[in-house]
């Protein structure tokens, strides 16, 4: 009578090899914090990117198109509006990358939100009602007063002096719309800055770099309230206030290059 086969000893190496191989499949499907670590680096990537084009081309393209002069002698800025042909243009484009570089802000509150869940959503918040302070900021600054400038070195006699209050008032309307807009960016960064710091997913120093740019950013939009486009504060607090952006976005850049992968080693 023909045995038949015994069957594989339970101990045997290819059933081992086989299992070994199972178990290290379904730990690497199911584990959730390999996965996390992925999504946040391509996260901070994407972050990274967007703020990177956002705040460098726009200031780029504003030193080349954007005129530039005494802000608050309203009579001689604008004359240099209407005579500018590219002031349409360049506004758009600033309208456009800015709201690439708020995008950014708005992609890095995503990995934030899984430790810092309300400080995360209420930056998110900030972030987008600044977007919305900027769009109608633009429309009246890129478009409004560049008609109404127009309008008044066209006009002549009786009407140029009434011409000039309307783009005046333009002018006014602007500076409660840059106010207001510099403010809510500042409250976006200081929240932003708070949230980076407690999840310690970025280092705790960018988050702080952050949240000073913030503070800087509340103390123009209040001055510009009160003084206007120009005044002897705004100078170096403008310069300061780009300096941490600059310093911000560049260390997030290279926090993202440098964010490692997550351990495939078997466990």
């Amino acid at each position: 009578m023909e045995v038949p086969p015994s069957p594989p000893c339970l101990g045997s190496p290819e059933r081992a090899r086989g299992e070994s191989i199972a178990a290290m499949s379904a730990s690497h499907r199911e584990d959730p914090r390999a996965n996390g670590i992925l999504a946040d680096r391509a996260a901070l990537n994407l972050s990274a990117a967007l703020l990177l084009v956002g705040f460098v081309v726009n200031a780029i393209q504003r030193r080349i198109l954007h005129p530039s002069g005494a802000e608050d002698n309203h009579e001689a800025i604008f004359i240099q509006y209407a005579a500018s042909e590219a002031w349409v243009a360049t506004h758009f484009a600033e309208f456009l990358l800015l709201l690439v570089a708020l995008a950014g802000l708005l992609v890095l509150c995503l990995p934030l939100r899984r430790e810092t869940p309300y400080l995360a959503l209420l930056a998110g918040g900030a972030i987008i009602a600044t977007g919305a302070a900027w769009a109608v900021l633009q429309a009246v600054d890129g478009v409004t007063l560049k008609q109404a400038v127009d309008t008044w070195v066209a006009a002549s006699g009786p009407e140029k002096a009434a011409r000039f209050g309307d783009a005046e008032t333009v002018r006014w309307t602007e500076w409660g719309l840059q106010g207001y807009f510099r403010v809510l960016l500042g409250v976006a960064f200081l929240l932003l800055g708070a949230a980076a710091v407690v999840s310690r997913l970025i280092p705790s120093w960018l988050g702080v770099v952050l949240a000073v740019g913030g503070l800087l950013s509340i103390a123009l939009g209040f001055s510009v309230g009160y003084e206007g486009l120009e005044s002897g504060f705004q100078g170096p607090v403008g310069i300061a206030f780009q300096l941490a952006v600059l310093v911000f976005t560049v260390g997030l850049v290279v926090v993202s290059r440098r964010a490692r992968e997550p351990s495939t080693s078997a466990v």
